[in-house]
């Protein structure tokens, strides 16, 4: 009998155990108590699920757990933790040793441990293997044994749900790639792709990203180049789109866990290797570069109106990496606060999608309404593409501008602004 241990109750793992939830017998773990008790009580604060989604896994035998104890009947875990990076831009692979290290405690003979977690490729074979044989006692593809299956999540996609995105599957030996696929393909209705092997299917995880991030930062450059020559690069866009193979793309900040952090995982290991993966780092550099530009054209159109920088006043529109979610994680809007405080300016920040725990836990002046009719601001940025930033009018942005409106448009939901990225 199919017993299931999700470890990492984040945006991915949440989402995945509430749809084995509903063929197999489920237990989430997390260290955090927090997200546990909350869990519990039926609220998921990523707002992946709904509190009747929450429910329904209850009902059907889910439990929330952060005690292993309650995990060592489990015969597949599944390991769904963040790996981000650390400040030298390199990977950080503590949540995944130290989840893999509990897995190792509660590991049985002919047990299952499946990895989700983007890595470079390797990392499930060469740092994940060793430990779970040093933890259970237990020898690899002999006892116990190994999968891979990269998450697909897209946070705050309510259309490409877990079960209708594509999976690719992979296994240690013929036997456990054919039962990893089995699995997924149980609930995956989009279908799966069963990888040659588990480095193949780590490799496909990690350019999946790396290739998004380089066009991204192709179409970043190329917004850069036509502001200097004052073409709407949209404009451009939007005619170079209608030939048939033209990848369409617009520039703006490049967060969040994946896109921003992802490349990073294969320089490093390519450079590992005495391969220094110039074009993959350039994206990254161009991508990263793009909060201080904003910011710079922002001083700029504040200085041309004769405008004080020292305690000016300005409004930041959003604060998660991407519109319609509540993910801060890896935020480039936390740059432009920055880079705008050392210009000692006053940043207030409004985002109706971040809740009051959060807002609350952030050294960041968080506005709980939009400040209508305030008339106290030198700029607004306009820096997430949430759904409600569009229905604002020009109108209601001169009711919040001090004098001579500044609207910076970084997302192209501003009907009428003074610059668009």
């Amino acid at each position: 009998m199919i017993k299931i241990c999700v470890i990492g109750l984040g945006y991915v793992g949440l989402p995945l155990a509430h749809a084995f939830s509903k063929k197999y017998e489920v237990i989430g773990f997390d260290i955090n108590k927090l997200r546990i008790d909350e869990l519990n009580s039926g609220f998921d604060r990523t707002l992946e699920l709904t509190k009747n989604q929450v429910k329904e896994a209850i009902d059907n035998g889910m439990k929330f757990t952060l005690d292993k104890n309650n995990i060592k009947n489990c015969n597949i875990f599944i390991v769904t933790v963040p790996t981000p990076i650390n400040e030298s831009n390199e990977p950080d692979l503590t949540p995944i040793i130290k989840s893999t290290e509990t897995v190792g405690t509660v590991l049985k003979k002919d047990d299952i441990v499946i990895y989700e977690s983007t890595v470079y490729p390797g990392v499930t074979e060469e740092v994940c293997v060793p430990i779970l044989e040093k933890e259970s006692g237990l020898k690899f593809n002999e006892t116990f044994f190994c999968g891979y299956s990269p998450e697909r999540i897209n946070p705050g996609d309510k259309e490409h749900t877990v079960t209708k995105i594509p999976k690719i599957t992979s296994g240690s030996t013929l036997e456990i790639a054919k039962k990893v696929d089995d699995l997924y393909s149980s609930i995956i209705t989009a279908g799966t792709h069963l990888a040659p092997s588990i480095k193949v299917a780590e490799a496909a995880k990690v350019i999946e990203n790396t290739q998004r991030d380089v066009n991204i930062a192709l179409i970043n450059e190329l917004a850069i180049i036509f502001d200097l020559m004052n073409i709407n690069t949209n404009d451009v866009i939007e005619a170079a789109s209608t030939k048939w193979n033209f990848i369409k793309l617009k520039p703006g900040l490049v967060g969040g866990h994946c896109i921003g952090v992802d490349p990073y995982y294969l320089t490093y290991k390519a450079q590992t290797l005495g391969y220094m993966p110039n074009l993959i780092l350039g994206a990254r550099q161009i991508n990263n570069s793009m909060s201080k530009l904003i910011v710079d054209k922002t001083i700029k159109k504040m200085v041309k109106l004769d405008k004080k920088l020292k305690n000016s006043n300005i409004l930041i529109m959003g604060a998660t990496f991407k519109e319609n979610c509540p993910d801060m994680r890896n935020s480039k809007v936390l740059d432009i606060i920055s880079e705008l405080e050392e210009y000692e300016c006053n940043v207030e920040v409004y985002d109706y999608w971040i809740d009051d725990s959060d807002r609350n836990s952030k050294s960041i002046n968080f506005l709980s309404e939009l400040p209508l009719n305030s008339k106290k601001y030198d700029a607004i940025i306009v820096a997430v593409g949430h759904d409600k930033f569009k229905e604002i009018t020009t109108q209601q942005y001169n009711s919040m501008s001090k004098d001579i409106p500044i609207v910076m448009d970084i997302k192209g939901v501003v009907k009428n602004p003074t610059w668009r990225l």
